[in-house]
């Protein structure tokens, strides 16, 4: 039986081991140099990220982040006209046409109360020291929230606009969802064309 103690013990010994190198391969990459200078984003980690270059106008670049369960944030793009402009967006106007965006309280889960929009909705219009823009839902679907904060907080735009400044969440009927992949541009093109390093 002692004869038995020291195999079993090298035996263990040699299986943790072997266990420690896997998992430091898996942790640790064979050439360090290969990793990004910095981790992705929650976004790029969770999101598809699609753009509307030129929607409806030129200049008029928006994002549409598409998770995997089929919601959609819609925002402004880097490259939007309204960043170019001295001081960047002073305000955001959810009172478009009929209504006012910012006060429709989608509830329960049916989702009462929820607009169902077009591509060429309007969502808002964001306000510069020169010129107002309107802001369109890109995708079709219902409207499930608009970004509140923006109307006491419009700087969020200037500072966050792929973050806290985005302007509004869109659920997309599936099928509609599927066809974000072919009717947009995805991060790469997008920077492309637009010249974005």
């Amino acid at each position: 039986m002692e004869t038995e103690e020291p195999e079993v013990t090298h035996l263990k010994r040699t299986t943790i081991e072997e266990e420690e190198e896997v998992l430091r391969r898996l942790l640790v990459p064979e050439d360090p140099l290969s990793l990004p200078l910095s981790p992705p984003s929650a976004v790029e980690t969770n999101f598809g990220s699609y753009f509307a270059a030129d929607f409806m106008k030129p200049g008029h670049d928006q994002y549409i982040y598409r998770h995997a369960n089929g919601l959609c944030v819609v925002g402004l793009a880097p490259t939007h006209v309204a960043f170019a402009e001295e001081g960047g967006v002073k305000s955001v106007d959810f009172n478009v046409g009929k209504s006012d965006r910012s006060e429709m309280k989608v509830t329960g889960k049916h989702k009462r109360n929820a607009r169902v929009l077009e591509p060429n909705s309007a969502l808002c219009k964001v306000i510069t020291k020169d010129n107002s823009y309107v802001v369109r839902c890109c995708v079709k679907g219902t409207l499930l929230e608009v970004n509140g904060r923006l109307i006491k907080q419009p700087e969020l735009l200037n500072s966050s606009a792929d973050r806290e400044g985005y302007i509004a969440i869109i659920m997309p009927k599936p099928a509609d969802s599927l066809k974000i992949k072919d009717g947009f541009l995805n991060r790469e093109d997008y920077k492309k064309l637009k010249g974005l390093p």
